[in-house]
């Protein structure tokens, strides 16, 4: 059992750096360059879309185990640490009143499924009939 509660204190850390980063994009003592980062970041950790899909074993869950902390460890050194700390702090004063944003998780359902249909459209204009 306290191997399983590991795993949720890591994933809710891991919850807290991602929602540092995202106010990290929009604190205006941030590098153009790391908010970029940051950004993208943020938007591969929520994306319900993975490099590697989840239903493949093993490989699935690799991606974020290994891409998503690898990205945040490089952003956390591009972003100044009086400034990180800071938004940490917001991040877990936030937290306590934040609820699951289902229109935000629309948002970027809606944005992906546009993306695959401009890809098919593209595609089908490509290839010839």
């Amino acid at each position: 059992m306290r191997f399983l509660e590991r795993w949720r204190q890591t994933a809710r850390q891991l919850e807290t750096e991602v929602a540092a980063l995202l106010i990290a994009v929009r604190h205006p003592a941030v590098p153009w360059y790391a908010k970029f980062l940051a950004a993208a970041v943020v938007a591969y950790a929520l994306s319900p879309v993975d490099l590697i899909p989840d239903f493949i074993p093993v490989l699935g869950y690799l991606d974020d185990l290994i891409l998503l902390p690898l990205g945040i460890l490089l952003v956390r050194r591009l972003i100044p640490p009086a400034v990180l700390a800071e938004c940490r702090e917001r991040a877990l004063r936030e937290a306590r009143s934040r609820e699951t944003s289902w229109v935000a998780g629309a948002v970027i359902i809606a944005l992906w499924g546009v993306l695959g249909l401009l890809l098919v459209r593209w595609w089908r204009h490509r290839t010839p009939c």
